[in-house]
């Protein structure tokens, strides 16, 4: 018996997929465990992977955004009748809307001739004359040629005829006056850009859907340190002495101090909803990676007890296979904290939108090298601006600043983080 395959939510905030392409044709066997299609979410291109067996009978989405659990293909056995199962879905086959004559080309074709014709009225109407500066001047046809050769600008001539009218004299005066037209500026030649229109993607949909929601629904308030990054980039240079494998960033060396930090103040680690607040007990870090059409936030699990190299390790396969869209639904779920880093790209400070369901977010700037005080002495040192953005139905302004202080000390004294 015929079964349709409807688009399954593949993942927590999948409302609609768009089918890349397929990877099976009408026709083919199947069975359990094949692959289907490719399907672009929220989040990742995944795979559509079949759990029937025996002809692919119809595909009825070849490609294009489909709402989760409308109706993409039918399998079932050759030769058998689906197009009954298709109309009790609510569908109509391709072969029937072609048979009906719907979207017939004689009615496509009437407003296009109908468009057609009335372009070639308007090119076929005789162009309006347009008056120059001089014909809307008075001014008597000898004066006119009389201008005309000198170069004058009538317009720049007072007349002294009937009704201001410019007569002979009031040109030759002008000439011994020395009036002249001004010299036109040189022409630029302009070429006129073409606008592209760029169809948004699932990803950048649910992107602006979800930080909207986010700004207009959480309270933010933002809190920003200075932080003295010298012990780091010594702590930093240590580490990664002799030792070309594994070479770890300063990008590693901020998750780890804030999932030391999040250990001493459970409240910034922490989500909301309509009805209450949730402290977790497990610090998952959701770290913004930038990709072709957005951001994805992949998430280092129980990063409180991974060490330097494993945090690394772990960020650099994630990030990448974020950039291939190849991420598993799990991988990108759970956050409790976020942190969006923009220091590799410059980006002194700058103020993030909450993650949700996070309570917080931290942005991260680069390291600058400035004059600073210390021990009253202007020397030479490094800083990185850190700004954390808190939801305040959750994170007081006293709580944010303990929290900032803590993270401040660990990035300061990094060898603390090995205690």
């Amino acid at each position: 018996m015929a079964e349709v395959i409807r688009m399954p939510r593949m993942s927590d905030t999948m409302e609609e997929g768009v089918i890349v392409g397929w990877l099976k044709n009408e026709g083919d066997d199947i069975e359990p465990g094949d692959i289907l299609a490719e399907v672009e979410t929220d989040k990742a291109t995944m795979e559509l992977e079949s759990y029937w067996e025996g002809k692919l009978l119809h595909i009825a989405i070849k490609e294009g955004p489909v709402p989760v659990d409308a109706v993409v293909a039918v399998v079932g056995e050759e030769g058998e009748d689906y197009k009954a199962l298709l109309e009790s879905e609510g569908q109509v086959s391709s072969d029937k809307k072609e048979d009906s004559g719907e979207d017939s080309t004689a009615e496509k074709e009437k407003p296009e001739q109908s468009a057609e014709k009335e372009e070639k009225k308007e090119s076929e109407k005789p162009a309006a004359p347009t008056p120059s500066d001089d014909d809307r001047t008075k001014a008597s046809p000898l004066a006119r040629k009389m201008a005309s050769d000198k170069g004058i600008d009538l317009s720049l001539i007072s007349g002294s005829g009937d009704g201001g009218r410019i007569i002979k004299r009031d040109v030759e005066k002008a000439i011994e006056s020395g009036v002249k037209t001004p010299a036109p500026s040189s022409a630029i030649s302009i070429q006129s850009g073409e606008d592209q229109t760029i169809r948004l993607s699932q990803m950048r949909k649910i992107i602006g859907k979800r930080l909207s929601e986010s700004k207009y629904t959480s309270p933010h308030f933002y809190l920003t340190v200075e932080v003295d990054m010298d012990n780091a980039i010594a702590a930093r240079k240590s580490l990664n002495a002799g030792d070309e494998d594994v070479r770890i960033s300063f990008n590693d060396i901020v998750i780890k101090a804030v999932a030391m930090a999040l250990r001493k103040h459970p409240y910034v680690n922490a989500s909301i909803d309509d009805e209450k607040i949730t402290l977790h007990g497990d610090i998952n870090i959701g770290v913004a990676v930038a990709v072709d059409e957005g951001l994805m936030v992949p998430v280092i699990h129980h990063a409180d007890y991974k060490s330097l190299s494993q945090i690394k390790a772990e960020i650099g396969d994630l990030a990448r296979r974020a950039r291939d869209r190849k991420l598993k639904p799990e991988e990108m779920q759970g956050n409790t904290f976020t942190i969006s880093n923009l220091g590799m790209f410059g980006i002194d400070e700058f103020t993030a939108i909450i993650n949700p369901p996070d309570a917080c977010i931290l942005a991260v700037g680069t390291i600058n090298t400035k004059p600073v005080v210390k021990n009253g002495q202007i020397v030479v040192g490094n800083t990185m601006k850190i700004t954390m953005s808190c939801d305040h139905r959750v994170v007081d302004g006293a709580v944010g600043a303990q929290f900032m202080q803590t993270l401040q000390d660990y990035l300061e004294n990094p060898m603390k983080m090995l205690r």
